[in-house]
């Protein structure tokens, strides 16, 4: 059984305290939930999966441990192994197929939220309304901006879905309008 989302919140709360990296997470929740919608799949359980796949990111980013040592820690209280898989999946290093719509899903909008996200905040009105597919592709070509988002990433994230790439961006962007306030954003 999928655990609720208050479950997985209150873990997110309790082994990450930056702020940014939980509007991280809040973002792929809401991103993964737009996702299942589309896909006619469990919101709940995948809402949960984007919430949940970065928790334990924040007290070791390194390949040895995010997300191998958080997917114990789960293991250890119970959670489903299917979901663990998923959260898996996201990690290249960690060779786990992308093989559900689910794992294809997250690694999908899991830098494409945070790419958005860091467009819409250099934007006059911090509005996700300012954020186009072509602002996207401008950013990705500066190297110095978001430093820290794989762009091969971007793009082999839509390249999975199936999804071309601009609609990708607007249907991630879209996705994040309802939580944009939570983002530190304007809808």
């Amino acid at each position: 059984m999928t655990p609720t989302r208050d479950e997985a919140w209150e873990l997110v709360t309790s082994m990450t305290k930056s702020d940014q990296l939980r509007r991280h997470m809040r973002s792929v929740e809401a991103a993964m939930r737009a996702y299942a919608r589309r896909f006619g799949e469990d919101e709940a359980r995948w809402a949960v999966l984007g919430l949940i796949h970065d928790w334990d990111y924040e007290s070791g980013p390194t390949p040895e441990q995010h997300p191998t040592r958080g997917i114990q820690m789960l293991r250890e209280k119970g959670w489903p192994e299917d979901i663990l898989q998923d959260i898996a999946s996201h990690a290249d290093y960690l060779d786990v197929p992308r093989d559900t719509n689910a794992r294809k899903a997250l690694y999908a909008v899991d830098e494409m939220c945070g790419f958005i996200i860091a467009c819409a905040l250099v934007k006059p009105d911090k509005s996700l309304s300012s954020v186009e597919p072509s602002t996207v592709r401008k950013k990705m070509k500066d190297k110095a901006f978001a430093r820290g988002v794989h762009r091969e990433e971007l793009v082999a994230g839509a390249e999975v879905l199936g999804i071309p790439f601009d609609e990708h961006v607007e249907f991630v962007r879209d996705a994040l309008k309802p939580v944009a306030q939570e983002l530190g954003l304007n809808p």
